[in-house]
């Protein structure tokens, strides 16, 4: 194992005012103001809080949750999109305003208008009923700080009281429905923001203006960067990120660390030395085509293409055997515009390390869908290795895993996961007979996949494709680079780098996330100074927004002259 210098808090710095801590912020927020105080919330926001703290400076307040329809046609309205599944639903079109009664909107809007001294608008949709010339305040949420939330069971969905619903459930819920709704709304609301409220931490609000958060994204975009990841427990999680990214021991396991995925991940900035968070989403909203390139941007919209994660089993035991839908499957069946395509860089590897990728030539396809349904009706264990190739896994091997492809990551590998952003649609086919950390049996898919499992992909398929599949691209006195992937299939290209001397980069129109792999750290440099130099450790994921056009990377500190490994990945556009 190697000594931690992984930054679990990264920021960027700007310039500007922050207010910290409900009294401060209270102070802020009511100051000037005469008549009508909007304060617009992302779900999983605890709006009471809010209450409490400014109701005593005004006389008349305002609930948007008692303008909506009504729970029972909410729920008529989203049934179809929530769908019976346990874990998956489908992609809803609805918009924000549509949960709401517009009898009842348009009466708020006119007591608003015709109240006597201050006015409070409080909730999901203030901005819809608030005057163009109220005061606008957004409480902003990260998305893993309300999947905390879900699993406490407490907050609700939007117009539902849903916190007594499995967890699944509710996240089911924001994923397919809420959280499009809001961050569609969103984006109408970033030139209309006077201020910006951080209640991540419910105890410790913090406070920033419009223009200071327009600096920070905009600053962001422009320059390299890192999101704040995040680690979380997994039935197979092992003790490799304990060490390395230096996390609680007490824990049991560590299975999973999302360090870019910024449906999920959040933004800090660093305002006067307080961190204010923020969804990293709203840099992906606010500056796509700096941040994603005019090609990617063309066809993936305001979504971020490209995930890293971590996945570690050292210490720990299998991943759920597994298969990720097709792209028309995922189309047809969940509305989704692309598929979850993925691979396994293997970061770290102990002995035994192992691989689980693509069917042995020759299976009985309706033999192995029988033994996986006797399976999950707990007749029998499933006999993975009579069915599944079992590969070995060594550090910096790569395992391509296209939609479709069976796969799983055996005991002792420590992977970097790098794959598109769906980030829900994993058919579990066989889980070893396990329990979930909740104590309850996992939800195994295997009807979803038996509609998506390539056949054809077999032994000799995958040890001509998609095992240790390099290629040389390009080398130089110091400095070499490979084509490690992806698979024809998919639209990510990863590269590897060694290198002990400067490289320089383009990003050629796209968005370029990187992880330095090997080397304990390096730095990001401007070749004509546009941005500061960026220093990055072993382990960690950063992004190189598409605008940056050229940038260099080195071995710095204890490493100068010494020899370091980046895995770079981008969206591809021609072979």
């Amino acid at each position: 194992m190697r000594k931690a210098n992984y930054d679990k808090y990264p920021a960027t710095k700007v310039d500007g005012g922050v207010r910290v801590g409900w009294e401060s912020v209270s102070q802020a927020l009511v100051g000037g103001i005469n008549s009508i105080l909007a304060v617009d919330c992302y779900t999983g926001v605890f709006e009471v809080d809010i209450e409490n703290a400014l109701s005593p400076y005004f006389s008349n307040i305002v609930h948007t949750k008692d303008l909506m329809k009504s729970e029972p046609e909410v729920r008529q309205m989203t049934d179809g999109f929530m769908t019976d599944n346990v874990l998956f639903g489908y992609v809803a079109n609805i918009k924000l305003y549509d949960f709401f009664d517009e009898a009842k909107m348009e009466e708020a809007r006119r007591i608003c208008s015709s109240a006597k001294g201050r006015t409070l608008i409080i909730g999901v949709g203030a901005a819809m009923v608030a005057p163009t010339s109220a005061r606008l305040v957004y409480a902003d949420m990260a998305r893993w700080e309300i999947q905390q939330r879900f699993r406490r069971h407490e907050v609700c969905g939007i117009g539902v009281d849903n916190r007594s619903d499995a967890v699944s459930i509710q996240y089911k819920r924001g994923y397919f429905i809420d959280w499009r709704a809001l961050d569609e709304y969103k984006e109408t609301l970033f030139d209309r923001v006077d201020m910006w409220l951080d209640t991540n931490d419910a105890t410790t609000p913090k406070l920033i203006d419009g223009e200071t958060f327009k600096a920070g994204m905009a600053k962001t975009a422009r320059k390299p960067f890192r999101l704040v990841p995040f680690f979380d427990p997994a039935p197979w999680g092992g003790q490799w990120m304990k060490e390395v990214c230096d996390l609680d021991r007490s824990v049991d396991n560590y299975g999973w660390c999302f360090d870019c995925v910024p449906e999920e991940n959040s933004l800090l900035l660093e305002v006067d030395g307080v961190k204010v968070e923020f969804p990293a989403n709203d840099l992906v909203l606010t500056h796509s085509r700096e941040l994603l390139g005019v090609p990617v941007e063309g066809r993936f919209g305001k979504d971020f293409p490209i995930r890293f994660d971590f996945l570690d089993t050292i210490g720990g035991g299998n991943l759920s055997l597994q298969v990720h839908p097709t792209a028309d499957y995922i189309r047809k069946t969940f509305g989704m515009s692309y598929t979850q395509d993925e691979s396994y860089y293997i970061m770290d590897a102990a002995e035994g390390a192992t691989v689980y990728l693509g069917v042995k030539t020759g299976v009985d396809k309706e033999a192995m869908l029988e033994d996986l349904r006797a399976a999950q009706r707990g007749e029998k264990s499933f006999d993975a290795e009579r069915y599944v190739n079992r590969l070995p896994a060594r550090k910096h091997d790569h395992f391509l895993i296209p939609g479709g492809t069976i796969h799983c990551s055996g005991a002792e590998a420590m992977v970097l996961e790098i794959s598109a952003t769906p980030n829900l649609f994993t058919f579990k086919l066989w889980d070893w007979g396990r329990m979930g950390l909740d104590g309850k049996p996992r939800p195994i898919n295997v009807e979803h996949g038996s509609h998506v499992i390539q056949w054809d992909r077999d032994t000799e398929y995958v040890h001509a494709n998609l095992a240790d599949h390099f290629e040389p691209v390009a080398e130089g006195e110091g400095w070499k680079e490979i084509k490690t992937g992806l698979h024809p299939a998919e639209f990510i290209e990863t590269r590897r780098t060694r290198f002990s001397v400067p490289v320089t980069y383009e990003t050629k129109d796209s968005v370029q996330v990187l992880n330095l792999v090997e080397g304990e750290e390096a730095v990001v440099e401007s070749p004509d100074g546009s941005f500061e130099p960026f220093v990055v450790h072993y382990a960690e994921t950063f992004v190189i927004p598409a605008c940056v056009e050229r940038f260099t990377l080195r071995p710095c500190g204890a490493m100068t002259g010494k020899e370091c490994m980046v895995v770079r990945a981008y969206v591809r556009f021609n072979p």
